[in-house]
């Protein structure tokens, strides 16, 4: 989930708390469309490096294109995003898109968006609320108490940025098969709030729908499945975690 049309909002929310401490993992992800049909591979990497955590999610299309989206974080008592770095190009997105911000220096921001040569480049600063969790919405979601809501905000770009709520409320749980082995996930939907914007965005036919995310929160958190757009305007896809196979 990466863009959305709305306008600014004051920068406010509170940060959620750290329950599980993250570390170095490696996780392998698989994209299909809504057909179900995979159209994308790729990993989930996640990196110590001194006091903070840099989290990356990489996503290698068939057709060549590249959905490469990075956070750095920290989680001392609570979760804290540093930075986001976002690189969509090819034919799988309508606009190619490569995005900074950095939460040094007041919020500094650098939109690029066009094939390379022919960008339309923004640059400045925004005023970050501290529970701003771009590239961080699967890691702060398992450290929610079992069925809690939460509204945290997210940096969207339309392609200015613009800071927004995300409301992510809890809907039940789903039965899910992880081998031969039937196990409960928690589902989530997550609310993009548009505010003022809202009726503008309805008629410019840019209203995000709601995303889906399903997390496994007994004993040991763990990411199930996400279903939604990764660009304004583009198709519903599912990312889930993938294993390894033997080629034949």
């Amino acid at each position: 989930m990466t863009a959305f049309f709305t306008g600014p909002l004051p920068a406010q929310g509170s940060p959620i708390p750290v329950r599980f401490a993250e570390g170095m993992v490696r996780g392998f992800l698989e994209l299909s469309d809504a057909d179900g049909k995979r159209i994308a591979s790729g990993d989930f990497l996640q990196v110590p490096r001194g006091g903070e955590l840099k989290c990356r999610t990489v996503l290698y299309f068939k057709d060549g294109s590249l959905h490469d989206e990075s956070a750095v974080f920290t989680q001392e008592r609570n979760f804290l995003m540093k930075s986001y770095r976002l690189i969509q190009k090819g034919k799988s997105f309508k606009e190619e898109m490569e995005v900074s911000l950095d939460r040094a220096g007041g919020g500094k921001y650098r939109v690029a968006v066009g094939k390379k040569g022919q960008e339309k480049v923004l640059e400045g600063t925004l005023e970050l609320p501290l529970d701003v969790y771009n590239g961080m919405v699967p890691t702060v979601l398992k450290n929610l108490p079992k069925g809690a809501g939460k509204k945290i905000h997210m940096v969207a770009f339309t392609p200015a940025p613009r800071v927004i709520e995300l409301d992510m409320v809890p809907d039940g749980e789903d039965r899910v098969l992880v081998g031969d082995l039937e196990k409960s996930a928690d589902h989530y939907v997550l609310k993009p709030k548009l505010g003022l914007l809202k009726l503008p965005a309805a008629l410019l036919g840019r209203t995000p729908p709601d995303n889906h995310i399903w997390t496994i929160t007994k004993e040991v958190p763990a990411f199930v499945r996400f279903t939604g757009p990764l660009a304004l305007g583009g198709p519903i896809w599912r990312i889930e975690l993938a294993s390894p196979r033997w080629p034949k």
